[in-house]
């Protein structure tokens, strides 16, 4: 199999801007986007128009949220025939040093994320296995299980095992679950970042996304749905014990 898993993901990840605070709302979106690897180092953001059209903001808004990446140094754009917007944001290696800098009031949001990741991502799981799956999105699931497994730096196995749950809530073809799924992996984000990275933790954490795939692609949602409480109930035992 060839290509990313990431490559799917935006039409899922992104979805029409709510609300008055268009302009925010954008560089949120987008921010989070980057930052999970739905547009890894080096990959280009659509054209102008169809990212506008995508999040449903005029092309001045848009316009004004790249200015805010850019000026945060998150992408990089060039004009002119054959121009664009490139992503020049490097994902983080984990650090246990980020986590002496947590504030109480982030630690307990932390905390109740891991809650609330307990309720929505079996759900997702448990929805993917029902669906009736093409073989291009059993290919995805595959994919991006295989691009945790053989990412062989932190850095970038962080974004992928991002992009494989984001790609699970997107097989649940619930665009609400897939909000819900992609709010919390971004609080999870920052929360695996603040802890070193444990080879015997991704070792078991590998093992349980190869159960959650099997059962999606057996179409066993109970399966499905204990194995990634298994999986969360784990990732948040760990965390609660290194965050506090």
């Amino acid at each position: 199999m060839t290509g990313s898993a990431a490559h799917h993901l935006p039409e899922a990840v992104l979805r029409p801007v709510r609300g008055h605070h268009a302009f925010e709302a954008c560089v949120e979106q987008l921010g989070t986007a980057i930052r999970l690897g739905v547009y890894p180092l080096g990959s280009a953001l659509p054209a102008e128009r169809e990212l506008a059209a995508r999040l449903h903001v005029s092309r001045a808004t848009l316009r004004e949220a790249m200015a805010a990446l850019r000026q945060a140094g998150l992408v990089e754009t060039t004009r002119g025939r054959g121009g664009g917007t490139i992503v020049t944001l490097k994902p983080r290696t984990p650090s246990a040093r980020a986590a002496l800098r947590v504030t109480a009031t982030k630690r307990q949001d932390w905390l109740d994320a891991l809650e609330f990741r307990r309720v929505v991502e079996p759900g997702a799981a448990a929805l993917a296995a029902q669906r009736e799956l093409t073989d291009v999105r059993r290919e995805r699931l595959e994919r991006a299980h295989e691009e945790v497994a053989h990412a062989g730096r932190p850095a970038p196995h962080r974004q992928a095992d991002s992009r494989f749950h984001l790609t699970i809530a997107a097989l649940s073809g619930s665009p609400r679950l897939i909000e819900a799924v992609t709010s919390v992996q971004s609080t999870l984000h920052e929360m695996l970042l603040a802890i070193p990275v444990l080879d015997t933790n991704i070792a078991h954490s590998d093992r349980q996304h190869a159960s959650v795939v099997r059962a999606i692609l057996a179409g066993r949602p109970d399966r499905a749905r204990k194995a990634m409480e298994h999986h969360c109930d784990d990732t948040a035992a760990l965390l609660r014990g290194l965050l506090g």
